[in-house]
């Protein structure tokens, strides 16, 4: 889950706010320096985004043509699945607190790399019952999770709306969140329909989020880090969005 949420970095002033330019010239209008900074800087989040979601899915691919895939969901499978969903959440945190805090590029680079495998793992299980149970449905979930990113993105660009205000509310989901899986497992309850739901609207809330964060408020030197907090927003919806169709064709 996407619960290591990006530091909110200082506002800037007048008109540059709408990218977070630090150089403005003497009527606070971002310079072209400043302008051409920042458009790298989100050229290279988006590069590294869309190269990780590539590595996932040849990581996913090898593992299910050797054969890896269901060794590693059998006996993954044999433990609590809420327990599978914790380790989901908090790899998540994990690889994103490492590679924001991380002044070194290649920290930044190792946590992202890590993240992607790890993400891997932990997604067999779900990719294996899928395949099992409904043939066709991690093709519609990405289908549905991509449609998804496109459009929320979309709106981050199209409207230039700083969403830092939804950071708090994150925290919060997040938090209810594990409180739940944890509660499920002591207490021996299935998280149903209704928690896929909204984990897939909190997923949509963390996409425009994080597309605000490398909009405003991501230094330029963590375009790995805005990149690897990107990519653990996709996945968490691929993953609930999948949960829904598989939980609606099983």
């Amino acid at each position: 889950m996407k619960v290591g949420l990006a530091s909110r970095a200082a506002r800037p002033h007048g008109w540059g706010m709408s990218y977070g330019y630090p150089q403005t010239t003497q009527y606070g209008v971002p310079s072209q320096a400043a302008i051409d900074s920042r458009a790298r800087f989100i050229v290279r989040t988006y590069n590294h985004l869309f190269v990780s979601l590539i590595a996932f899915a040849a990581i996913e691919a090898g593992l299910f043509m050797s054969g890896a895939a269901a060794t590693i969901a059998q006996a993954m499978l044999g433990s609590s699945w809420l327990l599978v969903m914790g380790a989901f959440m908090i790899v998540s945190w994990l690889a994103s607190r490492v590679a924001y805090r991380s002044a070194s590029l290649p920290m930044q680079y190792l946590a992202l790399a890590g993240f992607v495998v790890a993400e891997a793992v932990v997604f067999v299980p779900l990719l294996y019952m899928a395949e099992a149970y409904a043939p066709g449905a991690v093709r519609s979930a990405a289908l549905v999770s991509f449609l998804g990113f496109a459009a929320l993105t979309g709106i981050g660009f199209w409207t230039r709306k700083d969403f830092s205000f939804l950071g708090g509310l994150l925290r919060w989901g997040a938090i209810v969140a594990l409180i739940a899986i944890v509660a499920g497992v002591v207490f021996g309850f299935e998280l149903g329909t209704f928690f896929s739901v909204a984990m897939v609207g909190f997923a949509g809330a963390a996409i425009l989020y994080d597309t605000s964060n490398v909009l405003h408020h991501f230094p330029e030197d963590r375009y790995v880090a805005a990149a690897l907090q990107l990519f653990a927003s996709v996945a968490l919806m691929f993953w609930y969005v999948l949960r829904l169709f598989l939980g609606s064709r099983r």
